[in-house]
């Protein structure tokens, strides 16, 4: 029978997992929390920017545009452009407008509800694209509605404005 030397074994290990160039458990562990701690920061810095970024829209949103003829036709030429490149590729409706539910007085809820009346929720510059569809391109036969298109954390998030034309129904 041949006697195993484990003593020898286990001295050359120790040798081997106390150079510096391996970690032991306990290191890894800790590197691995420093390391979810770094991406959470970041995570957390990067929510931080969004929610600024968020905030400051919403504010130049809130702020009607003046609209002088100069400043209509700057919104309706590109807008023009990008119905007819839709309707070249067989859509019949287009995104039109997206912004945060804050510009809403109720958050979206009408318009989440189909209410009739969700336009009377809409501010600032929202409110301005609904006039614009309501008084220059519902009488060319467009059609508009607004849809919540975001769900952060099951809540209604961002609201999407779409045109629609030809024979779909609403």
């Amino acid at each position: 029978m041949e006697t195993v030397k484990t003593k020898a074994d286990v001295s050359s290990a120790e040798q081997e997992l106390g150079d510096e160039t391996f970690m032991s458990a306990g290191d890894l562990r800790n590197y691995m929390t420093e390391m979810q701690m770094a991406k959470a920061t970041k995570s957390v810095e990067g929510m931080d920017r969004a929610e600024k970024a968020r905030q400051d829209l919403v504010k130049r949103l809130s702020e009607p545009l003046t609209l002088t003829p100069e400043a209509l036709r700057d919104i309706l030429q590109p807008l023009k452009a990008k119905l007819r490149a839709a309707a070249e590729r067989g859509q019949t409706e287009l995104m039109v407008m997206r912004f945060p539910n804050a510009l809403c007085t109720d958050h979206g809820r009408a318009i989440n509800n189909a209410d009739p009346a969700w336009p009377e929720t809409l501010i600032g510059r929202p409110r301005q694209a609904y006039e614009l569809w309501r008084d220059q391109l519902r009488p060319a036969g467009f059609r508009l509605s607004a849809l919540i298109i975001e769900w952060p954390g099951g809540l209604p998030g961002d609201v999407g404005f779409f045109l629609k034309w030809g024979d779909t129904k609403n």
